[in-house]
């Protein structure tokens, strides 16, 4: 085999390889799988959003049903807001709820989505209005510490 064709094929080799990583990397990175094309916008406010990133995963029933389009904080009623794209094949009721909800105990952050019972259904633009924010760690962890030191009695002089 001469020297070009063995150029030529470990170019190729190479290309493919990179390819594959593409590949790979968009697949990892959940790029695929929602398309915010046929979406409707929204929003949810939220006390404590923890480390709930755009493009974070709207799950219901553990089924993907859309993607965080945005995050802000507004500064009249001092919170949170999330702004969700939600697939136009499901209609959630107006009474739903959304939670900041984390896979595993210290895996990725997506917000869950709990339907109602309400007839009328969230429509382009609309707001959640029942929302749990985002439990963080080391505030359990506090609450839990302070807790301990408020029912261990005092020590005693002798």
């Amino acid at each position: 085999m001469s020297r070009t064709a063995l150029d030529l094929w470990v170019g190729i080799f190479v290309a493919l390889g990179f390819a594959a990583l593409v590949f790979l990397a968009l697949r990892v990175g959940n790029s695929s799988g929602f398309n915010a094309g046929d979406a409707y916008r929204v929003v949810a406010p939220f006390d404590n959003i923890g480390g709930l990133k755009v493009r974070a995963p709207v799950k219901s029933a553990g089924v993907l049903v859309g993607r965080v389009s945005g995050i802000r904080f507004d500064p009249e009623i001092y919170r949170a807001v999330v702004d969700l794209e939600i697939d136009r094949r499901y209609a959630f009721p107006a009474d739903s709820t959304a939670s900041i909800l984390t896979s595993g105990l210290l895996g990725e952050q997506y917000v869950g989505l709990e339907a109602g019972g309400d007839v009328e259904v969230l429509k382009d633009g609309d707001r959640v209005l029942i929302t749990q924010s985002a439990m963080v760690l080391e505030k359990l962890i506090g609450q839990f510490m302070f807790d301990r030191a408020a029912d261990t009695p005092p020590a005693t002089a002798q």
